[in-house]
């Protein structure tokens, strides 16, 4: 089976809602300060301040600022055509005085994000992460957002299996459309399982879980 590839971040995509139920594109619309100095990107954390949508550099805890929700878009009044424009992220330093940030503030929604090691590396997350609270990497100035209008952000790949009630998201399931398969020579003995082989391309994380291909044509 082919997998599609993860080259890239691209933030918190909102995807469903608990239990469930369909996410229907449901935002709350928030100001943005005129001249506001700071790209904000679809799919990047926001907070206001003293009335305002800023974008939110979250890593493992909100701060003094609770985060409000997670930025969807935009729209303002072109300083340059005069026209309303509708755009996929705040430009900074855009001079509008009538500039709506569309902001998903739901604390239902469940949302996808890509795994990354370090800034854009992106990593993987085996299921024991489920249930737990993870890091965020907070990835501000990234080239390519300025060209899809996408956050950079991506949540951090864990070393240990995290618990601590500060961090920003909790993971509540793994996308297997993006499962990493690789082949490889098994060997057991007692409790261990030793994996050889070329196949490998890369070291296996630590939890990742590993199947096998049983005599009776099962994956186990």
């Amino acid at each position: 089976m082919a997998y599609p590839t993860i080259d890239a971040p691209y933030g918190l995509k909102p995807i469903n809602l608990i239990g469930g139920q369909v996410f229907a594109g449901s935002t709350r619309q928030l100001p943005i300060q005129y001249n506001y100095g700071t790209n904000i990107f679809y799919g990047d954390f926001v907070v206001l301040s003293r009335g305002f949508i800023t974008r939110a550099a979250v890593t493992t805890g909100t701060g003094s600022n609770q985060v409000t929700g997670v930025f969807l878009g935009c729209t303002y009044t072109n300083p340059l055509t005069k026209q309303k424009q509708f755009s996929q992220y705040w430009p900074a330093s855009t001079l509008a005085g009538d500039a709506t940030a569309y902001v998903v503030d739901d604390p239902d929604t469940v949302f996808k994000a890509v795994v990354c090691s370090a800034t854009t590396a992106v990593a993987s997350g085996a299921i024991a992460i489920i249930g737990t609270n993870l890091s965020m990497v907070n990835n501000a100035s990234v080239a390519s957002s300025l060209n899809t209008g996408n956050s950079a952000n991506a949540v951090l790949a864990p070393t240990a299996t995290p618990a601590t009630s500060i961090l920003p998201v909790r993971c509540v399931g793994v996308v297997t459309d993006t499962a990493v398969a690789q082949s490889a020579t098994g060997s057991s003995s007692a409790a261990s399982i030793a994996l050889t082989g070329s196949g490998l391309g890369s070291a296996i994380p630590i939890g990742t879980n590993v199947s096998y291909l049983a005599s009776n044509g099962q994956i186990i």
